[in-house]
């Protein structure tokens, strides 16, 4: 029996974080147990920031995929692909553009979200204004039926669905509306009590060692309130407890949480315990890194693959569609 499709990736604009590990990586392992799986490196994606400097884009296409590997996504299980390697994403996106109105992308929150967070970069391109509608070619072609999102990503995919119903209604069903499968993403924070990412220069990335993960966060922010050992605090606001919550056992985060309100535990303490459950999680990946980054070969060799079947599913899609939209023609 036919699996349903999903389909997810992933910018490679540096090495992946902790972030990534609650926010989708751990959700995608789970799915490919019962989804077929495709999983993207969407370099082209990258290129709507980075267009100005895109010499660090090959090397962090090899870092995000061994980051991958490291996670436990297994390529056996899974389609592991580069967006590039797949024209017919290009295709497939133009000729969406044809049919999207304007209106469409400008309404996407993160349009001026990114424009006003991302002030050191001119965003106000072409290529900018259209990624969301390239997303949406990225999930249409290979016909997804769920794309795996936070709440924060959630209207890419209306956006797509609305596109989805757009083409079908001018040229028939070609198109399945893809379904939203909520992941939940619980709040990571960086080293300095900010949104960890790699920007922020707060990040806990798969590629540090034990020593350098301690040394990340025996100075990471706590409760302000906390300025002596005495001092109880509150720890729904300290930064450290959001990573017991989402790291550690549900009898450590109670330890935490009682021993700051009553000034039971120093902060030191507190962020000792933590190192312990991080640097348990993180095991199996420091475990697994090493063997993949010491041979870029066969990642690559991973990719190729994984690209090659993306593009037979990618061309069998473009035939549907070109034959619907009338412009299959006998010189072709």
């Amino acid at each position: 029996m036919t699996r349903p499709r999903i389909l997810s990736g992933m910018r490679p604009t540096g090495p992946l974080h902790l972030g990534h590990l609650t926010g989708a990586l751990d959700n995608w392992r789970r799915l490919q147990d019962s989804y077929e799986c495709f999983f993207v490196v969407v370099d082209w994606h990258a290129l709507t920031s980075e267009y100005a400097n895109p010499s660090d884009i090959r090397q962090n296409v090899l870092e995000v995929t061994i980051d991958w590997l490291a996670a436990g996504l297994d390529p056996a299980r899974s389609t592991f692909f580069l967006q590039s390697l797949v024209p017919e994403h290009a295709e497939l996106h133009l000729l969406l553009s044809m049919i999207t109105p304007v209106s469409w992308l400008e309404r996407v929150p993160s349009y001026k979200e990114q424009q006003q967070e991302i002030q050191d970069r001119d965003l106000a391109t072409y290529g900018f204004l259209g990624y969301p509608l390239l997303q949406s070619a990225d999930i249409m072609i290979y016909k997804a039926n769920a794309v795996p999102v936070g709440e924060d990503q959630a209207p890419h995919v209306e956006l797509t669905r609305e596109v989805v119903r757009r083409f079908n209604n001018f040229y028939g069903r070609v198109f399945p509306e893809p379904q939203t499968l909520l992941t939940e993403t619980p709040r990571i924070p960086g080293t300095d009590g900010r949104k960890m990412s790699k920007s922020y220069g707060n990040a806990v990335y798969f590629k540090d060692p034990p020593e350098v993960v301690r040394e990340k966060i025996k100075p990471m922010v706590t409760d302000p309130a906390r300025k002596r050992r005495i001092d109880p605090g509150t720890p729904e606001i300290c930064p450290v407890f959001a990573l017991h919550r989402a790291f550690s056992s549900v009898e450590t985060q109670a330890w935490a949480a009682e021993g700051c309100r009553t000034a039971g535990i120093g902060c030191l303490d507190c962020k000792g315990r933590l190192i312990d459950h991080l640097l348990h999680r993180l095991e199996e990946i420091h475990e697994r890194r090493p063997r993949y980054a010491s041979r870029p070969d066969d990642v690559w060799d991973i990719l190729r693959e994984g690209s090659r079947r993306a593009r037979e599913a990618a061309r069998a899609t473009m035939e549907e569609v070109r034959a619907a939209m009338k412009i299959r023609y006998p010189v072709a």
